[in-house]
């Protein structure tokens, strides 16, 4: 008779746990799948019976007694508001194809937040980024209480260029600065005193990076901090330094106080034109660059055209403010961005928006932090 020692019985638990876990998660994910299909099937038939007949009240009617018998035979699942949001879903995701591609990465819980969503784009926008980047359920309602789409900068581009983009992001998985950069970055987790230095900030964004990466989005690794750049006879020193996987890029952030000043183009584009030739590696995109301001002072970034290609500029908020000013502020500065870009007269106050720029600083904290979760899914409808 053979014997085991303690530590092959241990390897041989070890094995079999992850075995059996593994096992676990694909029988969930396919039960996800099937359920998201049953889900789609039976809005699908709803809405046809519904639509079939021009009467409101018919259609109440229906929905009423189908809920009644489902319920009784499958339980709360099948209630009244469960089959109105099964309804909702089949109406917007009405091609059997795409919700055959997309029930095998996003669960039952994620589509019931996604199709909350009225506009189609932003509609688009959450589920090709949820699908790409893996949200969690409580990542995504984070992404959506947060305004992620109105604060990216595909937001401010016309809505063919966003659709077009969204098409590329779900046909070949592939990403843009667009879909990348924010504006404004809110980063009150650092939790910065009121009269803050650049170096109190840097420190405090090394301190939550984990946070930090979070608020930036997913795909970025941190590389250096005050990277050394020896120019000639001159030392200069880059704030931050990242890289981003999906851009295959490396991404350089400088960290400025007050308002945006042209002069700080010129800074940025000496250190790309550096990292191009001393640190980009063969298979790599040319570097970008992000200068993060207190102020963007829109002005002068619209007449450098730095709102696309390789530099970039945004703002950053150092306390949430009130939510209603954030959705205003977004609104109206995508607004005017759309305007410009299609040539159209703007017709929104540039003083007007920029003094909410500075008012963007109430201690009204609504939007849910940041934070990272593991959160338990559910199937219930």
């Amino acid at each position: 008779m053979s014997e085991h020692s303690p530590a092959t019985s241990d390897a041989l638990v070890g094995e079999l746990r992850k075995l059996i876990e593994q096992t676990r998660g694909r029988v969930a994910q396919t039960v996800n799948s099937e359920l998201v299909w049953l889900y789609w099937q039976v809005g699908r038939r709803l809405s046809e019976e519904v639509l079939g007949d021009e009467r409101a009240a018919y259609g109440q009617q229906v929905v009423a007694e189908v809920a009644r018998a489902l319920s009784a035979d499958f339980g709360r699942g099948f209630d009244k508001s469960s089959l109105y949001r099964m309804m909702r879903f089949a109406e917007h995701f009405p091609d059997p194809e795409i919700v055959a591609a997309l029930r095998p990465q996003l669960s039952w819980t994620h589509l019931r937040e996604i199709i909350t969503i009225n506009d189609p784009l932003k509609r688009h926008f959450y589920t090709e980024l949820c699908r790409i980047e893996r949200w969690s359920t409580r990542t995504l309602k984070d992404k959506m209480n947060g305004m992620l789409f109105e604060r990216t900068a595909i937001a401010k581009q016309p809505d063919a260029v966003i659709a077009q983009t969204l098409d590329a992001l779900s046909a070949e998985g592939k990403m843009t600065p667009e879909l990348v950069f924010r504006d404004p970055y809110v980063l009150d987790f650092l939790k910065l005193p009121r009269d803050f230095s650049e170096d109190q900030m840097e420190a405090a964004i090394l301190r939550e990076l984990e946070t930090f990466l979070l608020e930036l989005g997913t795909g970025f690794s941190f590389v250096a901090r005050q990277k050394r750049m020896s120019i000639g006879a001159d030392d200069f020193y880059l704030d931050l330094l990242f890289f981003h996987r999906p851009l295959r890029a490396l991404v350089a952030i400088e960290l400025k106080l007050g308002r945006f000043d042209a002069r700080d183009k010129g800074q940025m584009e000496l250190y790309l034109r550096w990292l191009e030739r001393y640190e980009r590696q063969p298979h790599e995109n040319p570097p970008l660059g992000l200068i993060l301001c207190a102020d963007k002072n829109e002005e002068q970034v619209e007449l450098l055209e730095l709102n696309r290609g390789s530099l970039r500029v945004a703002s950053y908020l150092s306390e949430l403010p009130p939510r209603a000013l954030l959705e205003r502020k977004l609104s109206e500065s995508i607004a005017y961005a759309r305007a410009r870009k299609q040539g159209e007269h703007a017709t929104f106050d540039r003083e007007v928006i920029d003094r909410e720029d500075l008012a963007l600083t109430g201690n009204v904290q609504d939007i849910p932090k940041r934070t990272p979760t593991i959160d338990a899914e559910e199937d219930t409808p």
